[in-house]
């Protein structure tokens, strides 16, 4: 049984919930940062990091300010988080805290959906070894999957601004959206997705400094074809945005591994634990 530590990571004024999972022999020379998607807690990740653990890995997964045990305010409509400030602020701080924990130079990043979309506004990103970007695109709404297409439209123009203007957050779990989130983060979220390259429409104007194009560690992109919102198409126009870094993008096939659906959030599930040593493989050459 891997033992577990609950840490927490100053990061620009806010602390952040954390866990750590010690690598399986005490060796640390292989730490890796798991950065959540858009509401979705740190416990959600913990089958997954620690199996991770149990292969020598030192993994720490973390809650985003506004979300999970990181919500340091009364209730989350008083939270003045914006979704950048995710990967401005908050994935830096994360990979210090486990850089300095390990006592190495560098580590990996395994993403999920926002957390393998922002980690191009991370100014620290020379510390990254290689990236795992699972479930990352741009998340156009007029590219997902047709049949999901008018429900996302719907949430992004009504759902998402109407509740943000009428009970200052967006009650995203009233929807099985994950955990309520911040008008900000839902306001940017629904904007960034509304036309093609995510983050890109903010570039200059809400987002004044970015290291996208800068970034230049490798990155494999993994992808269900089952996944309604990080389709081909989608997933295409994020990889575009790093334009110095070795990309590759890997579709995982949910029929290849006996498995009914992996969608955009269950490859991390606990029983789709057949899909994680190919993905971890794509992984590791980066060392």
């Amino acid at each position: 049984m891997i033992n577990t530590i609950e840490v927490c990571i100053p990061a620009a004024g806010q602390s952040l919930a954390a866990t750590f999972f010690p690598a399986a022999g005490g060796s640390h020379d292989k730490p890796v940062l798991i950065c959540p998607a858009t509401g979705i807690i740190q416990k959600f990740y913990f089958p997954f990091a620690r199996w991770l653990a149990g292969q020598g890995f030192s993994v720490m997964v973390f809650d985003y300010r506004g979300i999970g045990k990181s919500l340091q305010e009364s209730h989350v409509k008083h939270c003045p988080v914006k979704k950048q400030d995710w990967g401005l602020y908050d994935m830096p701080a994360a990979l210090d805290f486990l850089l300095e924990l390990t006592g190495q130079r560098s580590a990996y990043l395994i993403g999920h959906s926002a957390g393998g979309q922002l980690f191009g506004l991370m100014h620290n990103h020379a510390k990254v070894r290689g990236v795992l970007a699972v479930a990352a695109s741009s998340g156009h709404v007029k590219n997902i999957r047709k049949d999901k297409r008018n429900s996302a439209r719907f949430m992004l123009r009504w759902v998402i601004p109407v509740s943000s203007a009428l009970l200052g957050y967006v009650p995203a779990k009233r929807f099985g959206w994950g955990e309520n989130l911040p008008k900000g983060v839902g306001l940017q979220w629904a904007k960034w997705c509304s036309s093609p390259g995510y983050v890109e429409n903010e570039f200059g104007e809400g987002v004044q400094q970015h290291w996208f194009e800068q970034f230049s560690s490798p990155i494999t992109f993994v992808h269900a074809s089952d996944d309604e919102i990080a389709t081909l198409v989608n997933v295409e126009d994020i990889m575009r945005l790093f334009t110095k870094a070795s990309k590759k993008r890997l579709e995982i096939k949910p029929e290849m591994f006996k498995l009914g659906k992996v969608g955009h959030i269950d490859i991390f599930r606990e029983r789709c634990n057949s899909i994680w040593p190919q993905i971890l493989a794509e992984l590791t050459p980066a060392h």
